[in-house]
C-alpha cells in the first residue's frame, strides 16, 4: 500500500511516498480502506519531532473511509461501514489504517467524506474546548485567534451558538470575511500590529468597555500568548490548544496573579474522549450540529496523498482556511 512517512525529525521535506505491507486488524481493531485524511497541526509536531515519536513513522491522525474487515472481538461495526476517526496512534496518511473499533465512529447518511473528516478532529475540539474547558453561555466575550483555520471557525459557531460574543484574530481581509460569517462580532486583522503584545489587549478592552474578555482560545501560542493573557478580564481563562507558531516559553505562575487571579490551562483532545460515552455524546452532538445545518464546515484545500508535504507546508504558513485534506 501507498502512504507517507516521516523519515526523520524536520520541516516537510522529510515526508516521503512509500510502499509498505498491508497493516492486518488486531482482535479490537478495524482495517479500513481510507477515503480521506485530515490535516492537523498535531502531525506537523509529531513530524517535526516536538512530541515524541518513532521514526520511521507514518504520518496522520485521522481519517475517513470504509471498513474491509474486523478484529475477532468486533462485533458493533462491519465490513463495509464508513467510519470516522481520530487517533494518537493511527498513521492515517495511508490507503489502509488499522483503527481500534473503539475510536471509529460510524458516519451518518448525508454526511460526505470530506465534512466528515473536518469535524472529527477539530470538530470534536472546538466541542470540548466550548462545553468543558471554559463551558461557554450568555453574555460571555471570548477571543478566538486564527478564527478563520479549521478550528477557529468550528468554535466561533460554537461559541456564538451558546450565546457568546465572539473577538477574532485574523491574518487577512478574506480571512476577515469567514470569522465574520462564522458569527465573530467584531475581527482583529493582527497583520496590522506592529506590537501585537501592546496593541491586541488595549483593542480588546475598548471592544469590552475595559474589562477584556471572559476567556481566549489560542492555538497559535508563541506569537499570541503574552497578548492572550493581557487581554483576560479579571479571573479570566487562557485556553492555549496549540503552537502554530512555536512552544510557549516558561511562564512564571505570579503573572496569574498580577494579571487578576487568571486561570491558563493547555487541554488536548484525546483527555476529553478517552471514554466511549464521552466520545459518543461529543460525536453525536457534532455530527447532529452538521446534519441539521446549524454548523458549517469548510473545507479550505484538499491534496493528492502524494503532495502530502505541500498540505504541511500550506498549513505550517498559515496560508490555508477551514480544513486541510488529503485525497487517496
Amino acid at each position: 500500500m501507498r502512504a507517507i512517512q516521516a523519515t526523520a525529525p524536520g520541516g516537510a521535506d522529510v515526508l516521503e511516498l512509500v510502499r509498505l505491507p498491508e497493516p492486518s486488524p488486531a482482535a479490537d481493531e478495524v482495517l479500513v480502506q481510507v477515503r480521506r485524511a485530515g490535516v492537523n497541526f498535531i502531525d506537523t509536531y509529531r513530524r517535526e519531532g516536538r512530541y515524541p515519536m518513532a521514526f520511521p513513522h507514518v504520518v496522520g491522525s485521522e481519517g475517513v473511509g470504509i471498513i474491509v474487515a474486523t478484529g475477532a472481538e468486533v462485533d458493533r461495526l462491519q465490513v463495509g461501514d464508513r467510519v470516522t476517526w481520530t487517533s494518537s496512534t493511527s498513521g492515517s496518511y495511508a490507503e489502509l489504517v488499522t483503527v481500534r473499533a473503539a475510536d471509529a465512529l460510524l458516519v451518518p447518511e448525508g454526511i460526505d467524506d470530506g465534512t466528515a473528516v473536518a469535524v472529527t478532529l477539530q470538530g470534536l475540539t472546538a466541542h470540548f474546548l466550548v462545553t468543558s474547558t471554559f463551558p461557554v453561555a450568555a453574555g460571555h466575550d471570548v477571543l478566538v485567534h486564527a478564527a478563520a483555520g479549521g478550528v477557529g471557525l468550528l468554535l466561533t459557531q460554537m461559541a456564538t451558538a451558546r450565546g457568546a460574543r465572539v473577538l477574532a484574530t485574523v491574518g487577512s481581509p478574506a480571512k476577515e470575511e469567514l470569522a465574520r460569517a462564522a458569527g465573530a462580532e467584531e475581527v482583529i486583522p493582527y497583520r496590522e500590529l506592529t506590537d501585537l503584545s501592546a496593541q491586541l489587549p488595549v483593542l480588546v478592552r475598548a471592544l469590552t468597555h475595559g474589562r477584556g474578555v471572559h476567556a481566549v482560545y489560542d492555538s497559535v501560542g508563541k506569537d499570541t500568548f503574552d497578548a492572550s493573557l493581557a487581554s483576560l478580564a479579571r479571573r479570566g481563562t487562557l485556553v492555549l490548544f496549540g503552537a502554530s507558531s512555536g512552544p510557549v516559553p516558561p511562564v512564571d505562575p505570579q503573572r496569574l496573579n498580577a494579571g487578576g487571579s487568571l486561570f491558563l490551562t493547555r487541554p488536548t483532545l484525546y483527555h476529553h474522549i478517552a471514554e466511549p460515552d464521552e466520545l459518543a455524546w461529543r460525536a453525536r452532538e457534532v455530527f447532529g450540529a452538521v446534519a441539521d445545518g446549524s454548523l458549517d464546515v469548510r473545507v479550505g484545500a484538499t491534496y493528492p496523498l502524494a503532495d502530502a508535504a505541500d498540505a504541511h507546508r500550506a498549513l505550517e504558513s498559515r496560508a490555508t482556511t477551514g480544513k486541510v485534506l488529503l485525497e487517496l
